[in-house]
């Protein structure tokens, strides 16, 4: 068995494996992205495509080169929610976001983290975790070309996504890392991309459609005539054929019906809160494998992006100090959570309301509340509004109005899971005081709205790292 070392070992080629190698490859540690799909089909990946128009990147690669390569559609200037009952909620982002291609953006971002000096072993499956008797993580095992490997690191980052192999792999006995993980915090996800023979009328916009599995249905411009089509549904939820009901609902769009598939893939994404703690000694997880995506859109390629350019800027540190312990990397828990990850959390407990709710309820409140609140709603879980709004809000929910005062009350909660997260701990010792802070706000959540509990209450260690 052959054995190679570096400094730092990246696992998945995705936009968190990419950002973190290029971030640590431009600080000058020797760092390897591991991916398990050949050099021709790295950055195939199962995605919306959608960027919001405030999303920012990491200034660490040559961003506009990733634009004019990969950002197909860059006038997208509002979000359609389309109600199967009444009229249609249009909202203006207020700023230009953008559909790409994701296979281009993969290529892109890998490229260009080789290009900063990161390695990258394509074809390249990673089997197991090698860890010391203390828990530290010291690199991983892997196949390729039908050998045996061991790649040692000082520090290993999980960047494979969700539902990684790693944190099965990984003892984190010794550590604050974040185990309350199930498959129903998670959503299974479809789509196809579509060649269609004349332009859509909606080519700047995103749309969206409800299901009634309590997920929705998505119509993402590429282009005018290349749309992104998907759908997803909690794991939560009882199962749904995604390719039946996908192509039910393209049969009743004259826009789609004589369309080509280019393409077609599926995947799963995390929709819940992230991860308590995503460090541990000699291991980090960053984007999807940490859960640092919108619980209610899937939006992840802006929070993996930035997650990890923050975790390989701690990691570089860690390294030059010789100290990567979970107590010296821990800082990169608190510059997520004190960033999009207080939005997150607070975004999650509209996705939770929502589960113990009717779907057509649900969809009546949508349509009735003004366009920006909803969009505040969706992408920083809190909304205010005008007397008069609340007034025309009230009519237009009339018969819904105790769902509507227990949204009101969710929101409250919100508020106060946001300023919790907002003074996360800045090290291991208030951690456990912090959580028992949230999981007990969490309990107040659940009494009051009658959600099903999405994450058990995790018993107090018996020690402090």
């Amino acid at each position: 068995m052959s054995t190679r070392a570096y400094d730092v070992v990246i696992v998945g080629g995705g936009t968190a494996g990419a950002f973190a190698a290029a971030t640590a490859a431009a600080e000058g540690v020797n760092a390897v992205i591991l991916e398990r799909k050949s050099a021709d089909e790295a950055g195939h990946i199962a995605c919306g495509d959608a960027i919001k128009g405030t999303s920012t990147f990491p200034d660490i690669i040559d961003l506009d080169h990733l634009k004019d390569e990969a950002f197909t559609n860059q006038r997208i200037q509002r979000a359609v929610f389309e109600n199967p009952e009444g009229d249609d909620v249009d909202i203006d982002f207020g700023d230009y976001g953008a559909v790409i291609d994701r296979k281009r953006y993969g290529e892109v971002i890998l490229s260009e983290a080789q290009r900063l000096g990161a390695e990258i072993h394509y074809d390249t499956v990673v089997q197991d975790v090698q860890q010391t008797d203390d828990g530290t993580v010291t690199g991983v095992k892997a196949m390729r070309d039908g050998t045996l490997l061991t790649y040692e690191a000082e520090v290993t980052v999980d960047a494979a996504g969700a539902l990684s192999i790693l944190q099965d792999k990984t003892e984190f006995e010794y550590s604050h890392f974040d185990t309350n993980v199930s498959y129903s915090q998670f959503c299974s996800a479809y789509r196809e991309v579509l060649n269609v023979p004349e332009p859509v009328s909606y080519d700047d916009a995103i749309v969206f459609k409800p299901t009634k599995e309590l997920g929705y249905l998505w119509y993402f411009p590429r282009t005018s005539t290349e749309i992104n089509v998907g759908l997803g549904f909690q794991m939560t939820e009882e199962p749904i054929e995604l390719v039946e009901t996908l192509k039910r609902d393209i049969q009743t769009r004259p826009e789609l019906r004589n369309g080509t598939v280019k393409d077609k893939l599926g995947a799963s994404l995390p929709t819940r809160r992230p991860y308590d703690s995503a460090v541990a000694d000699g291991f980090v997880a960053v984007g999807d494998a940490a859960g640092h995506v919108n619980p209610t859109t899937g939006g992840g390629i802006p929070g993996a992006a930035k997650s990890a350019h923050w975790a390989a800027k701690h990691i570089v540190r860690a390294i030059s100090e010789g100290d990567v312990s979970e107590h010296n990397l821990w800082q990169y828990n608190e510059d997520v959570m004190t960033s999009f990850g207080k939005r997150f959390a607070a975004i999650d407990l509209y996705n939770l309301w929502g589960t113990s709710r009717d779907v057509d309820e649900l969809v009546d409140i949508v349509s009735a509340v003004p366009g920006q609140q909803l969009a505040d709603a969706l992408s920083s879980g809190s909304s205010n509004m005008g007397l008069l709004l609340k007034l025309k809000t009230l009519v237009g929910t009339f018969g819904h109005w105790d769902a509507l005062y227990e949204l009101y009350q969710v929101s409250q909660r919100a508020k106060e899971i946001t300023r919790l997260y907002a003074e996360y701990p800045s090290t291991p010792e208030a951690f456990e005081t912090w959580q028992a802070d949230r999981d007990e706000l969490m309990d107040e959540f659940y009494t009051l709205t009658g959600a099903v509990k999405k994450y058990w209450v995790v018993p107090a260690l018996s020690f402090n790292s």
